[in-house]
């Protein structure tokens, strides 16, 4: 019989095990220290629970932790790890280390159906939503991971094409019996799915940041087929509705092409529709990837771009471009082995 796993497991669902195993219902909170506080790596390891109890654990559960089948480590520090998933696929996550700040991206999905003409993970096309553990486990497993200051899910994949895995992960990483991190340090990446994102807004309290590249539409919808069925001027109008003075951050991710979106008729543009809404734009360099049309802008226009939106009330910033080298900087995630 194969055994199922525990990495995912809420607080209520590790009472019904407890119960099957023949263990107290007391244990159950034992078990979610053991797993999300202490990160055991075998039910052996769970010491305050009888040993006939962890027998009965281990015939039937696995903790549900895999390592990393392969990693790349960048001249700048950053780190990518490849890991294997329940379905056979493989993910890729980037460990970014920089001064007192560490942060893991994580993928949500095997693959990107969303095909962004600019990003390699949407040329490598669909091969399925990720588990909840298969998400958890990035976290859980990669090296490390003691010292993570904080998690953006801005890997593989669409995460509100994955929502059910992706919020039930966010909320283990937030509840008390789980990770028990503040929503602040946790960022979920959209290009903009409307119903996704209607329940994200509801169920979560993390903070959003939305993939936008482009503030005209057509243009847009050049660059990103999503566009079509969900168009950056829906999005915006859901998102001038919230209140976004508390605690959740909204930014906007806007890949800087030269000669393509950074005009001043574009700058403009993104005055005009950004204003209105409390929020920060993030300025991510181009990444050259094979067979592509595309160009990076120059850095004097990004920092024109950045002051421009600025002065203009849009709080902007450049945002540092890291593991260039081994391929693991934004929109170059491909879930390839290293065959150096």
């Amino acid at each position: 019989m194969e055994r199922k796993r525990l990495l995912g497991m809420t607080l209520d669902e590790l009472k019904v095990v407890a119960a099957e195993v023949g263990l107290p219902a007391y244990a159950a909170k034992q078990m979610a220290q053991w797993i999300y506080s202490k990160h055991v790596k075998n039910i052996e390891e769970m010491t305050n629970l009888s040993r006939s109890g962890r027998t009965a654990l281990a015939e039937r559960y696995t903790i549900g932790c895999v390592p990393p089948c392969d990693v790349q480590q960048s001249s700048d520090g950053t780190a990518k790890y490849l890991f294997p998933t329940e379905s056979g696929q493989n993910v890729e996550c980037v460990f970014i280390p920089d001064r007192d700040r560490v942060t893991l991206c994580v993928s949500s999905q095997a693959g990107c159906r969303m095909g962004c003409r600019f990003c390699m993970t949407g040329r490598q096309g669909f091969g399925g939503n990720l588990s909840v553990t298969d998400i958890l486990n990035q976290i859980y497993s990669v090296p490390g991971s003691e010292l993570l200051t904080n998690i953006v899910f801005m890997g593989q994949g669409e995460p509100l094409d994955n929502l059910d895995a992706v919020l039930r992960a966010t909320l283990l990483l937030t509840a008390p019996e789980g990770w028990a991190w503040s929503p602040k340090r946790i960022t979920v990446s959209t290009v903009g799915i409307r119903k996704g994102l209607e329940r994200f807004l509801k169920e979560s309290d993390c903070h959003l940041a939305i993939s936008l590249h482009n503030p005209f539409p057509e243009e847009r919808l050049a660059m990103m087929p999503a566009e079509k069925a969900y168009s950056i001027s829906d999005l915006l109008a859901l998102l001038r509705k919230q209140d976004w003075s508390h605690q959740r951050r909204l930014s906007f991710e806007y890949i800087v092409f030269g000669g393509l979106n950074d005009s001043e008729r574009h700058a403009r543009e993104l005055v005009r529709l950004l204003s209105p809404i409390e929020c920060r734009v993030n300025l991510i360099r181009f990444h050259q990837i094979p067979d592509t049309p595309y160009q990076g802008a120059s850095e004097e226009r990004m920092v024109w771009l950045r002051d421009y939106l600025t002065h203009h009330g849009v709080t902007t910033t450049i945002r540092a471009s890291r593991g260039q080298d081994i391929y693991a900087a934004c929109g170059l995630l491909h879930a390839k082995k290293n065959e150096q």
